[in-house]
């Protein structure tokens, strides 16, 4: 039986008894080393889908879940938002509501020290990361001196040194130029060279360009995307 990195299977919700659902029987399977994009207008429920699939619903936001999602085959309805954060990264469409410190490489390493890794297991992480992204020249920069592309790169590499195997992109092109745009897309390349399963939420369907699969969220659906959005 194929198993998959992250599965969601026939999830419903909504935020009370009396709101209508958001989700409707949403099902979508995450492979590794693939790139999955799901494009929406904005209110379509995208950003509600990510909270689901990365376990923020309904551990920190309540509603009415209906479904199941599982990680690597296991149903994360048990699993701790601390674990599943070493599992799952979520980068959102502004940088600065991620960035905490002055300087890059603070910013690297506060996960892995809020998780008690050791110091030596700490900076592997941050070197092999900062070369996997090419992001070496920034790693002693303030992140607030830099461009809206290379901050959203430093987020990134801050969910990059918990090691998760899946990275969800929340709408993360939305605030930056056009060689911002080219340098997340060069580093979603790379991660999905490296094996990680990626999915990509974007309302511009232009910044899909590289993902394997589309996806349209629309009145509360998931369907292939056939080119068409209305």
């Amino acid at each position: 039986m194929l198993q998959y990195a992250l599965e969601a299977k026939n999830l419903s919700f909504r935020y009370s008894h009396n709101s209508p659902f958001i989700l409707k029987n949403i099902n979508l399977k995450l492979r590794k080393g693939e790139i999955t994009g799901i494009v929406g207008l904005s209110g379509s429920g995208k950003s509600t889908l990510i909270q689901i699939l990365n376990g923020v619903i309904p551990k920190r936001v309540t509603g009415f879940l209906d479904g199941s999602v599982y990680l690597n085959g296991v149903d994360i309805a048990d699993m701790e938002l601390s674990y599943l954060a070493r599992k799952i990264g979520t980068i959102f469409q502004d940088p600065d509501c991620q960035i905490l410190f002055p300087c890059t490489e603070d910013e690297m390493a506060f996960g892995p020290e809020n998780l008690c890794y050791e110091p030596y297991a700490i900076i592997e992480r941050i070197n092999s990361t900062a070369k996997m992204l090419a992001i070496e020249p920034l790693r002693y920069r303030n992140p607030n001196t830099v461009s809206g592309g290379e901050k959203q790169i430093i987020a990134l590499a801050s969910v990059l040194t918990l090691n998760v195997g899946i990275m969800i992109f929340d709408e993360s092109m939305s605030f930056i130029d056009d060689r911002g745009k080219e340098l997340i897309k060069n580093a979603i390349l790379k991660l999905k060279k490296q094996g990680k399963s990626i999915l990509m939420v974007e309302h511009d369907l232009s910044n899909l360009e590289v993902a394997d699969h589309i996806f349209l969220l629309k009145n509360g659906t998931l369907e292939p995307f056939k080119g068409v959005i209305e």
